[in-house]
């Protein structure tokens, strides 16, 4: 009867490592390391508020790149430009 719990313990042993080794592999090479920034933070510079660059609307304004959060802030910052 010994024998077999210690068998069952081992078998249950190892599955909870071959688990946990799959699930952190599958973790790390499935997308992103888990401490790794996924993306930043950017200000909007018409509205002011923040919002993730790979969200922005990208405007190239004399070699320079610059991120809006709307299409109608890049359009404000447009007309700003061009009325003064």
């Amino acid at each position: 009867m010994i024998r077999l719990l210690i068998f069952f313990g081992l078998i249950y042993f190892g599955y909870r490592m071959v688990k946990t080794w799959i699930i952190r592999n599958i973790a790390v090479s499935g997308g992103q390391a888990r401490n790794e920034i996924d993306d930043v933070m950017i200000k909007d510079p018409v509205c002011e508020v923040y919002f993730p660059k790979r969200d922005g609307v990208h405007l190239s304004v004399d070699g320079q790149d610059m991120y809006f959060c709307s299409e109608e802030c890049r359009d404000k910052f447009m007309a700003s430009r061009f009325k003064g």
